[in-house]
């Protein structure tokens, strides 16, 4: 148990310098990468801390990340579209839209969300060497475990429903997907499946961001232009994820 606990806390300290990292490069606007790594960070940080919420500890600061997560979303979602305003030339939008994002950067920087997180961070490692000591964290590994089989039956009986929505699909692949990059030695999935899994969290994710883009013209009208080419992309894109999602329903079922 004590080689798991020292394998948490040293999972912690990384992902709090990849986090601490991530807002720097936000502040100084070296790139337009830094809030998609800052909330990789914060996915990375919830599927170490996911099978541990029984403890207050962990589900305290699993409520700040997540809090943080949601905060940063629609900023990711706005990148998302400028990427695609670039890629198709519209100038006149880019602008606008880079404003608006500095604009929500400044906020996310100076949010009290994110000093929370920033503090329970911090603390987290003493907290966890006291939960250690207090006998708390007994049968560790046999926790993760039942965490993860259950994420991959969740996963399987969705997959199984043909009524299944893509959006719940796409959030328990991603939930499985990193849940076993936190915890590998304790996983069973072989490469393939990790391919797969991987595939189809692509194969959403493209047809994720048309269904956006598509619902923003009610609000949006001068995005229109665009909106003939997205349709088209959406029934693509939406063609693309089934097969993908077939592919790994199959794999899974093996």
């Amino acid at each position: 148990m004590s080689s798991r606990v020292d394998s948490l806390v040293a999972s912690g300290l990384g992902l709090e310098v990849r986090l601490q990292a991530c807002l720097a490069r936000l502040r100084a606007d070296t790139d337009s990468e830094a809030l998609h790594d800052l909330r990789i960070a914060l996915r990375r940080l919830r599927s170490l801390l996911r099978p541990l919420r029984k403890l207050e500890s962990v589900a305290e600061l699993d409520r700040a990340a997540q809090a943080v997560g949601r905060l940063s979303s629609p900023m990711r979602d706005a990148e998302v579209l400028h990427a695609e305003l670039s890629k198709r030339g519209q100038a006149q939008l880019l602008a606008v839209h880079d404003l608006h994002l500095r604009e929500k950067y400044a906020q996310l920087l100076v949010a009290p969300e994110l000093a929370r997180l920033q503090q329970l961070l911090g603390q987290w490692p003493d907290n966890l060497r006291e939960q250690q000591r207090a006998g708390e964290l007994a049968r560790l590994d046999r926790r993760i475990r039942r965490y993860l089989r259950k994420q991959q039956r969740k996963l399987c009986d969705a997959l199984a429903d043909p009524a299944h929505d893509r959006h719940r699909l796409r959030l328990l692949i991603k939930r499985l997907r990193y849940a076993d990059e936190a915890y590998p030695d304790l996983s069973r999935m072989h490469a393939d499946l990790r391919g797969k899994l991987k595939a189809a969290q692509s194969a959403l994710g493209d047809w994720h961001d048309r269904w956006q883009w598509l619902l923003r013209l009610a609000a949006d009208p001068q995005l229109a232009p665009m909106q003939a080419a997205w349709e088209v992309e959406l029934v693509k894109a939406e063609r693309q994820a089934d097969q993908a999602l077939e592919a790994l329903r199959r794999a899974l079922s093996a």
